[in-house]
C-alpha cells in the first residue's frame, strides 16, 4: 500500500506572488471603501446623485471595477492556498488584469503621471517576473496539484 503524496507546502519564492496577491487584495479593498463612502456622507451623496447621470455612472462603473478586482483576488488567494491546479492559469489572468487596470489608471484616471508610471511599472514587473515562474516552475507544478 502507498501512501498519498502530498504536494510540497507554499514556502520559498512562492511566499513572493501570495504576498503580492494579498497586497493587492487589501488595497483593493481599500479602493472598494473609498467609492462607498460617499454613500455615508450626506455631502457628498447629495453632490454625487445631483449632477446627473454621467458622475453617477462613472462612479458606478469604478466600484463595479474595484468590487470585481477584489471579488477576483479572494477567490485566487483561496484556490492559491488550497494549492488547485486551476491556480497558474488564474494567477496569470489575474496579473494581466491589473495590468490592464494599471493602463486604465494611466490613460483614463486624473492621477499624477508619477503615480500612474509607478502603478503601472510594478504591474509589469510583477508580471515580467511571475508570469515565466508560474509557467516553467517545477515548484510551481509540483504544488499546484489539487483539483
Amino acid at each position: 500500500m502507498t501512501q498519498p503524496v502530498n504536494p510540497p507546502r507554499i514556502a520559498g519564492w512562492l511566499l513572493l506572488p501570495l504576498a503580492w496577491l494579498i497586497m493587492t487584495m487589501l488595497t483593493s479593498a481599500l479602493v472598494v471603501a473609498m467609492y462607498l463612502s460617499p454613500l455615508f456622507k450626506p455631502e457628498l451623496r447629495t453632490t454625487l446623485f445631483s449632477h446627473g447621470g454621467t458622475l453617477l455612472t462613472q462612479w458606478s462603473i469604478s466600484l463595479l471595477t474595484a468590487a470585481v478586482v477584489w471579488a477576483y483576488s479572494i477567490w485566487v488567494c483561496w484556490i492559491f492556498c488550497k494549492r488547485s491546479r486551476r491556480l497558474p492559469r488564474h494567477y496569470i489572468l489575474w496579473l494581466l488584469m491589473t495590468i490592464l487596470l494599471a493602463l486604465k489608471t494611466f490613460a483614463f484616471t486624473p492621477v499624477a503621471d508619477g503615480k500612474a508610471i509607478q502603478t503601472l511599472l510594478l504591474s509589469l514587473l510583477a508580471a515580467a517576473v511571475f508570469v515565466p515562474y508560474f509557467k516553467r516552475s517545477q515548484r510551481v507544478k509540483q504544488t499546484f496539484i489539487q483539483p
